[in-house]
């Protein structure tokens, strides 16, 4: 629990490792603090994150800067209609002396950047299913362990966009958060055109190990909930169902299918970090809130009612907060 004074200086630790890889980052990306804030909670929570936005926002130069920030290893997977699964998780050949011999795909890394991730079809987007819930892959039956920390940053364009792939609901139930990614505004975008039209280029320097994010991935799992937010986040994430004892009159009107129990473990995980960044020991019914959207917009369904009147997730997920 974090009220040992080990676990409170390991708390201080993690704030100051986020205010140094926030620095590194703010030297390459100009604005987007609350998408990078989603990213690094969602690392320090052993979780994946999926950014979601039309083509020219930088969702991939954030992911490398991060990248770059961590002391990690890093590979980036374009995906495409023609990638096949064993492009992603490797494949056996025979040797000089015919044997067969497991040539590592590139998703043995510790950071996997998942580029346009709906632009190949389900079969093989479904090669990173095992990856991101079991931390190894399954080739010819032998089971390769993956090394941790393990994370799949995944960007996607918008699924009306020409050539894009609906992701299906066990794919996106595996990301941790799915994160918006919106214009900049007109400041931003001044102060992003002056830097990027120069010849000045920023080195990101490694702030953070390996050995590091795992203790602050162990050190949030040791944050203790009180049974009042544990139980807020449940009726939350029940809210979402249809057919359930919670459900609301927006729930039964605009939705089709509600979020299940990863949501709400989602949730007290992100809140934990939440409350950390935020200097708290203890997450509060405000964090759990702060980190609503991105927890649960892509693991609730809207129906025809609810696309036919314009109303978005977001919009409903506000009107049951």
């Amino acid at each position: 629990m974090v009220n040992s004074s080990s676990d409170v200086e390991a708390a201080a630790a993690m704030k100051i490792a986020y205010d140094k890889i926030n620095r590194e980052i703010s030297q390459v990306i100009v604005g987007q603090e609350a998408v990078i804030k989603s990213l690094l909670t969602a690392i320090f929570c052993q979780g994946h994150c999926l950014l979601v936005g039309v083509p020219g926002l930088a969702k991939t130069l954030l992911i490398q800067t991060i990248a770059s920030s961590l002391d990690l290893n890093f590979n980036r997977i374009q995906f495409t209609p023609d990638l096949m699964p064993s492009d992603i998780l490797g494949s056996e050949t025979l040797d000089q002396n015919r044997n067969f011999k497991f040539i590592k795909g590139p998703i043995f890394a510790n950071i996997i950047l998942a580029d346009e991730i709906n632009r190949t079809p389900p079969k093989t987007q479904s090669a990173l299913l095992e990856a991101m819930q079991e931390y190894s892959v399954t080739i010819a039956g032998e089971r390769h362990n993956l090394q941790k920390p393990f994370f799949v940053l995944a960007t996607q364009n918008p699924i009306e966009q020409e050539g894009t792939y609906p992701l299906p609901e066990a794919q996106l139930d595996r990301f941790m958060f799915m994160i918006q990614l919106d214009y900049p505004s007109f400041l931003e975008e001044v102060s992003i055109v002056r830097s990027t039209t120069n010849d000045a280029r920023h080195k990101v320097q490694e702030v953070v190990t390996a050995e590091e994010i795992l203790k602050f991935q162990h050190l949030v799992r040791r944050v203790p909930v009180t049974d009042h937010v544990i139980e807020y986040a449940v009726k939350l994430v029940h809210k979402t169902r249809p057919t359930g004892e919670f459900a609301t009159e927006n729930t039964k009107q605009y939705l089709e299918w509600g979020a299940g129990p990863r949501a709400s473990q989602a949730l007290i995980l992100a809140a934990k970090c939440n409350a950390i960044l935020s200097g708290k020991y203890s997450p509060d019914i405000e964090d759990v809130q702060e980190v609503a959207l991105p927890v649960l917009r892509h693991r609730i369904i809207r129906n025809f009612k609810a696309e036919a009147e314009g109303i978005s997730v977001d919009n409903i997920i506000g009107r049951l907060l």
